[in-house]
């Protein structure tokens, strides 16, 4: 009799293990198919766009065809580049207090709440805000205030991902450093720190995929320009930016060039993702 129960009870248990694996499976494979999709249906739109030009050119007068997008793609490289410059200090230096200086306190407390509150804030507020502390100010609208703006939304991505990696080296290697008379911040910079690097660059590039598409922000800060620019304290080109104002517009060949600002942007954060996940397989302390 309880053979016959633990047979039936095996049988059940074999039968949803194969029903929620299967279940598993078609969700899986429903995801990767409207990825495919996406990215499919932009290489073919986008693909045939792409020249020579639209790499080397800046975008020509309304019903000139030809023309391209070069000034956006540098701007946006620009506005990343700032935004990596004023971001991620801030945002591993603040990883590194929370996780080697101060855990439990009221301070480490707030700073955590704060980072998954900025988290949650959209975009487009942290626009508003870096108008409000730079473009108003300043009058006018610059590359400064849109590097801000992407800024302080790469800090908390890369403040949390910087503690949870610095909280994964071994206290061994800290209690070493100080029994040999080293100050805590040196341990903390030139052991610790090295340790975990491969989990920060991670968390660093997947901050840098993030805002390398947002446009939001940018529409109240860098607002745009049609033109090369090397002041950062003038309006700047952005691919999003670009992409955006092509998009709406009622022209058949900036909707073409649009599909390929979006192929090229598109291939950016797959290939900043691609490095963050090659560099996460090897992220463990000690690697």
């Amino acid at each position: 009799m309880n053979q016959a129960r633990q047979g039936r009870g095996y049988r059940r248990r074999k039968v949803a293990n194969v029903a929620m694996l299967a279940l598993a499976g078609l969700g899986t494979l429903v995801a990767i198919g409207f990825l495919l999709a996406v990215l499919g249906y932009i290489l073919v739109q986008g693909g045939s766009a792409l020249n020579l030009a639209f790499f080397t050119e800046t975008p020509r007068p309304v019903g000139e065809p030809g023309g391209g997008m070069a000034q956006a793609i540098v701007g946006t490289l620009v506005l990343v580049a700032l935004a990596c410059l004023l971001g991620l200090p801030v945002g591993i230096g603040a990883g590194v207090y929370l996780a080697e200086y101060d855990r439990q306190s009221r301070l480490a407390t707030a700073i955590r709440f704060t980072t998954d509150v900025l988290t949650g804030i959209p975009s487009i507020t942290i626009g508003l805000f870096a108008y409000s502390l730079l473009v108003l100010p300043m009058r006018s609208f610059s590359a400064l205030a849109g590097g801000v703006a992407l800024a302080i939304i790469m800090l908390p991505t890369v403040a949390r991902a910087t503690e949870e990696m610095l909280r994964l080296v071994p206290a061994s290697l800290r209690e070493a450093g100080l029994a040999l008379g080293i100050p805590r911040w040196k341990t903390a910079l030139w052991i610790v720190v090295p340790t975990a690097l491969s989990g920060i660059l991670t968390g660093a590039l997947l901050a840098v995929a993030r805002v390398a598409g947002e446009t939001a922000p940018l529409l109240f800060t860098a607002f745009g320009n049609r033109f090369w620019n090397w002041d950062l304290r003038q309006p700047i080109a952005a691919l999003p930016l670009q992409l955006f104002q092509y998009a709406i517009s009622p022209y058949e060949e900036w909707h073409r060039q649009a599909w390929a600002g979006a192929l090229v942007l598109v291939g950016l954060v797959l290939l900043l993702s691609a490095a963050a996940r090659a560099l996460g397989t090897r992220s463990g302390p000690g690697r």
